[in-house]
């Protein structure tokens, strides 16, 4: 075989492939192209630029083709004093009055959880409590405050987590000035992502999370579709898109869970972890899959 022959064919194969391989490929949305010779207002012949997006054209402006987004009031922010309001279409969970929406994740028995000065928080072994109504994906809302004057360290300060589906853990704790392993700092996946950044406040101030959950999918046994989670903490971004490899449930000291296949929808759970955490103004908008 005559190699200089060869390797310029080569050459010029390996230049093909990486240059069609930078092209990608989606199979959705649908978009299609085409131009048109068409006669503008001066009578003139020009050639026109035209694009659907899954059948619907660029910058249509008939409502029969492409409907207007509904229309949403925005909630307001919080304050330190004041909780704000939930958009018009949320359905609001807590707003500080009672605990009409919750139980205790114990069949059965009534929760323990104290609503005082409009924030609702555990007392002493009164177990997780969950909200009636399930949910599967959503955006969801929540406020929180650790203990004013801290107590213990690590994992035993201002411990607390909520539960997406009564399965997938954001952690709650007091991280201001207190270290502990990264994924099981407050915003952490727990077990699974520590946070992009550690946006805490100090002790005894309101903090928010805001989340963007879209569930897993499964068939069978077998999970098809992971978890995402956005996350942004005191308006900090500190999981963006995250697609979750498993399950947060403890399994020891350096292990977790795997994903157990569940169903489409499930409770968000509050966790009772020996700490006085308050919540307050806690909201959700169900999103599509």
């Amino acid at each position: 075989m005559n190699m200089k022959r060869v390797l310029p064919v080569l050459l010029f194969l390996v230049t093909v492939v990486l240059a069609f391989g930078t092209v990608a490929e989606f199979d959705t949305p649908v978009i299609k192209e085409w131009t048109q010779t068409e006669t503008n207002d001066k009578g003139e012949e020009e050639v026109v630029d035209y694009m659907t997006i899954d059948g619907i054209m660029v910058h249509e402006t008939d409502p029969a083709k492409q409907p207007q987004p509904p229309v949403v009031q925005p909630g307001t922010e919080s304050t330190q004093d004041t909780p704000g309001q939930a958009p018009s279409d949320a359905i609001v969970l807590f707003d500080g009055k009672d605990l009409s929406n919750w139980t205790s994740t114990t069949p059965g028995e009534a929760s323990k959880w104290l609503v005082k000065d409009y924030a609702m928080s555990p007392t002493k072994d009164s177990g997780m409590i969950q909200t009636k109504q399930e949910f599967g994906s959503c955006q969801l809302h929540l406020e929180f405050a650790t203990p004013k004057t801290p107590e213990g360290e690590g994992q035993g300060r201002g411990n607390s987590g909520v539960f997406l589906m009564g399965q997938y853990e954001i952690q709650i704790l007091d991280s201001y000035e207190n270290t502990t392993y990264p994924d099981g700092q407050a915003g952490a996946l727990y077990g699974r992502k520590k946070p992009l950044v550690n946006a805490s406040r100090k002790p005894g101030e309101w903090q928010t999370y805001d989340i963007i959950f879209h569930r897993p999918v499964f068939e069978g046994d077998v999970v098809v579709k992971r978890a995402t989670f956005t996350v942004l903490h005191n308006g900090v971004l500190i999981h963006d898109h995250y697609e979750l490899s498993g399950g947060t449930g403890w399994r020891g000291s350096h292990s977790i869970t795997n994903y157990i296949p569940h169903g489409d929808k499930g409770p968000l759970q509050l966790q009772d972890h020996g700490n006085p955490v308050l919540f307050r103004n806690i909201w959700i908008r169900e999103l599509a899959d």
